[in-house]
């Protein structure tokens, strides 16, 4: 995800790997083991407060709504958790959407990662007098002190992703804005059973920290494969905690099942050691992951180890989380959980999911690999 890394920072120990191996005679075994299993199922993911989601495509403005936004001379702040392709679209979209209601955008930070440096951004962006704040936090437990601030001003806060805790959407925030969880989670698992013929040995390499969002894609991976797809075995199941810990957690992992036909990684950056492992060793083995990004996509290009992604629309989402804002300052009702679309990428569209995910072209290396450079 930067990266769009859905990391989140807790402590010092969420941030050493955590592997996690464990051989189950049945897949449904597996059912239990990665955070928030027992999250509610459904077509989609429930929200941090048990809200069902609304489309991102039913969130409009009229003209008027527009205009009365323009005529108000509000000011932005945009306070990420991190950087990388997934948040510069939701950055380009929220810039389209300030565009057409004269929202100044006053600060853009990036906090790496580092809970207390995000909330340093909050206490250094409030002194800019926002009247809209976007964010992702990096922390849900300290994240409800360093919002404080600007829920006590009166600032209107949309959430990318998650939210904190102890906040209520319609109180202290207007909304968390996110892709479909779910949806990820199930075309990860049909890209997986594509790339294998429905048939063979796969390994699942999840984050394994309580981090919702990450949870309901990794969990719903799990049971459309138990679900969907009898002849495919899951072979073995490792966790990690920190992004770059997963070429340790793969190297384990192909040691014990060199014969594994796939592997699925939970996000995008958490992938790349992975294919490294997979490389150095020679291994007969596919990727599959969640979001775009420059390297893997160039990998996925060239017919290599990547097969296939599932990716939200960051673009999207940043367009979305302004107009939820805005409806919140008129006073119009809003919802308080947002989903967005979600893409199932291969070598034959990448081109075409760049463009609906993040309003932009894939890398000149990426076209030139795919022949349209």
């Amino acid at each position: 995800m930067k990266k769009r890394t859905l990391v989140s920072v807790l402590t010092c120990t969420m941030l050493a790997a955590a592997v996690t191996a464990t051989a189950y005679a049945d897949n449904s075994d597996y059912l239990k083991v990665i955070p928030n299993y027992d999250n509610p199922v459904g077509t989609f993911a429930k929200g941090p407060n048990g809200e069902d989601a609304v489309s991102a495509d039913d969130v409009n403005l009229t003209d008027d709504q527009y205009a009365a936004i323009k005529d108000k001379h509000l000011k932005l702040a945009m306070l990420w958790a991190g950087a990388g392709e997934w948040y510069n679209g939701m950055t380009d979209g929220a810039k389209e959407e300030c565009e057409k209601m004269g929202i100044d955008i006053v600060t853009t930070a990036d906090a790496e990662f580092d809970p207390a440096q995000q909330a340093t951004q909050i206490e250094t962006a409030m002194g800019l007098d926002p009247d809209i704040i976007l964010t992702l936090p990096v922390d849900p437990v300290s994240g409800t002190t360093a919002y404080q601030p600007a829920v006590d001003a009166g600032v209107k806060i949309a959430f990318a992703d998650n939210s904190v805790n102890d906040y209520v959407g319609g109180d202290q925030y207007v909304a968390v804005c996110t892709g479909d969880q779910y949806g990820m989670g199930r075309t990860c698992a049909d890209l997986i059973a594509d790339a294998i013929g429905g048939k063979g040995k796969i390994g699942i390499i999840y984050y394994d920290t309580d981090y919702t969002v990450t949870n309901n894609r990794d969990n719903q991976f799990v049971r459309s494969i138990v679900e969907n797809y009898p002849d495919i075995e899951i072979a073995d199941m490792k966790g990690f905690a920190k992004e770059t810990a997963t070429g340790e957690v793969a190297s384990a992992m192909l040691t014990q099942n060199p014969d594994l036909d796939a592997i699925y990684v939970s996000w995008d950056v958490a992938a790349e050691p992975v294919v490294a492992e997979i490389r150095s060793g020679g291994y007969p083995t596919k990727v599959v992951t969640i979001d775009l990004g420059g390297n893997n996509d160039l990998e996925m290009a060239q017919g290599g180890i990547v097969y296939g992604k599932s990716a939200d629309m960051p673009y999207q989402i940043g367009g979305t989380m302004v107009k939820l804002a805005a409806l919140s300052i008129l006073g119009e009702e809003a919802p308080t959980y947002v989903v967005s679309d979600c893409i199932k990428m291969t070598k034959d569209n990448i081109e075409e999911s760049w463009l609906a995910a993040m309003n932009t072209e894939p890398s000149d290396d990426v076209l030139k690999a795919l022949g349209k450079k």
